[in-house]
């Protein structure tokens, strides 16, 4: 099977600038724990705080690009994922992009002249973290840029394509060029929940986007808010069930539930995976456990594995990630 790529993501790429901080940290610039929230004005001198009081570490992050960065570390196989996103010429879009390269996936970014390189802060507490988006750049992705033969080629080699929520907030309609071609070409087509804010206050766009997914991702928090209800189980059911725009492949709904089982609802059934369970004082850092798990699963449904295969693989790259300080990972995964 040809694996170049094979997987492509789009979304939006941020320079994590992330620290372990304190709780009077958090309580002065009003963050709660295991959230994700766009930054305020409130937010703004918090970056700077943390470049200079704290020991910060710069990882290329960003939900979409977490996860393309994982399943490609997964796979091991040169090339076989491709990204696009929005950076600024500076520094960071610098840094950024030679992460990604070292990481060996092809990443095509717009580079935007007027916004400074997207920047998200991740405070840790005790391992839990809290997401602070500042999206700059990555706020101006247009479908201009997707639409380029050298980039839309990319959308053409595909047979995968992931896109993390959060890209609704910045432009819906690459989202449906691609969820669109993805239907008409019997592509799989698959996107994240992503936190939920995306689920209240981007709605309609959310449901715009949703007929055309095949597999849906999310964990139990976000899940909750999308369906207004508690029980996690009939929510994924229900979500399977929703109307889709194409019949070839049927929609599968995935949802983490931190250390409890991993709920999957096909055909109006439920199945629950346990996690690899962590002693506490392994967790050094919950961020990009969820991106991760979606990397993850996506390496082997790629090589056509089974769903049990693909949480396995999940599970298990979520499990590296949390004990690792930002979503960074060893050099091969002995995933077998």
């Amino acid at each position: 099977m040809a694996y170049e790529g094979i997987l492509l993501g789009m979304g939006n790429p941020l320079l994590d600038i992330s620290a372990v901080v304190d709780e009077d940290f958090l309580n002065r610039y009003d963050i709660k724990l295991n959230n994700a929230i766009l930054a305020e004005e409130k937010h703004v001198p918090m970056y700077e705080e943390l470049a200079t009081k704290y020991n910060v570490d710069y990882i290329a992050g960003g939900a979409t690009q977490n996860t393309i960065r994982v399943a490609q570390w997964m796979l091991q196989i040169p090339g076989a994922t491709s990204y696009m996103g929005s950076i600024g010429k500076d520094k960071f879009g610098e840094e950024m992009k030679k992460n990604s390269k070292a990481g060996g996936v092809n990443v095509h970014y717009y580079e935007d002249e007027t916004a400074p390189t997207g920047t998200c802060a991740v405070c840790v507490v005790g391992g839990e973290r809290s997401l602070i988006a500042n999206l700059s750049a990555a706020n101006c992705y247009k479908s201009e840029h997707l639409k380029r033969p050298e980039n839309w080629a990319l959308v053409e080699k595909a047979k995968y394509i992931y896109i993390a929520g959060f890209f609704l907030t910045v432009s819906p309609e690459s989202i449906q060029l691609v969820a669109e071609h993805a239907a008409a070409h019997n592509k799989v087509f698959s996107m994240n929940l992503s936190a939920p804010f995306i689920c209240e206050f981007f709605r309609d766009a959310q449901e715009k986007a949703l007929p055309y997914v095949d597999y849906i991702f999310g964990n139990e928090t976000e899940a909750r808010t999308f369906s207004k209800t508690e029980n996690v189980e009939e929510i994924a059911v229900k979500i399977s069930a929703l109307p889709k725009a194409s019949g070839t492949h049927k929609r599968i709904t995935v949802i983490t539930q931190s250390s409890d089982p991993v709920v999957v609802a096909e055909d109006g059934k439920v199945k629950l995976f346990p996690v690899i369970l962590l002693p506490k004082e392994k967790l050094v850092d919950t961020n990009g456990a969820g991106d991760a798990f979606v990397g993850g699963f996506l390496s082997q449904l790629v090589q056509e594995k089974s769903i049990e295969e693909c949480v396995r693989a999940g599970c298990y790259a979520a499990n590296v990630i949390i004990q690792r300080s930002g979503c960074t990972y060893p050099e091969k995964p002995d995933f077998k």
